[in-house]
């Protein structure tokens, strides 16, 4: 292996360091992307029990946050329950937003290691040629072992830099697709969670304030109505008092 790295020239080393590279990105991405710690199952439920207790505790909250970035997006729904649909949704999103981000951090870097790969495996052909062809210029076509060393160089760099490419291109668009289905899962579960929300905002008890409004407004319309009646009352017996002395 170390001759054939040798072999290879200078070029190899810019390939071997973005190798290293890819590979501890895509370990960090196989633990940070797992279920459990994305959207561990149970984390939905537990955030709706809470929404519909109606009594979540800071504690309880700051649990549900720090127990995988669907709980910090759902956390954020309970801290914020007490807004309007759509202000709780925007608060929502915009935290969906910052996990997605988070889920999204080395993407950037694998993608590259991706692109240049097979570039630093195309400047070592390169180079190997010009090798070879500084060789026939000062030796001439009778030195085998010369020309045969830059040919060597130029093709062992081209089959490193696609080495490190392929692999890189197939884990960027895997952990691409994997992204894409935990952000649609997210909305999904997170969508759940507004709506019990609203069921619960909707069929709460009407503030003490207003039924003691209430009660009173129905108080006031009784005594109307009593001293309406007793007028009407009076009224008819001025009349009646009146029909007598006429008929006298």
């Amino acid at each position: 292996m170390f001759e054939f790295i040798t072999a290879g020239g200078l070029m190899m080393i810019p390939i071997i360091i973005i190798s290293i590279i890819a590979m501890a990105i895509i370990a960090a991405l196989f633990i940070s992307l797992s279920s459990k710690r994305v959207i561990p199952e149970g984390t939905t439920n537990i955030a709706r029990k809470l929404a519909i207790s109606g009594q979540a505790s800071p504690a309880q909250i700051g649990k549900l946050r720090d127990s995988s970035l669907l709980g910090r997006v759902l956390a954020t729904g309970l801290e914020n329950a007490q807004l309007p649909r759509h202000a709780l949704k925007e608060s929502v999103e915009e935290t969906g937003r910052h996990v997605i981000h988070a889920m999204d951090k080395y993407m950037t870097t694998l993608g590259t290691v991706a692109a240049i790969a097979p570039l630093l495996g195309l400047l070592g052909t390169v180079v190997g040629m010009i090798n070879v062809f500084s060789v026939i210029t000062s030796q001439g076509v009778g030195s085998p072992t010369e020309l045969a060393g830059g040919i060597s160089q130029a093709l062992i760099t081209t089959a490193a830099g696609i080495s490190v490419a392929v692999p890189a291109l197939i884990f960027h668009r895997y952990f691409r697709g994997k992204i894409n289905d935990y952000a649609i899962e997210m909305e999904k579960e997170t969508m759940k969670l507004i709506e019990t929300i609203n069921r619960k905002s909707s069929s709460a008890p009407a503030p003490v304030a207003n039924i003691a409004a209430s009660q009173g407004a129905d108080a006031s319309n009784a005594v109307l109505a009593a001293k309406k009646k007793l007028l009407a009352q009076q009224q008819a017996q001025v009349r009646q008092q009146q029909a007598k002395g006429n008929v006298a």
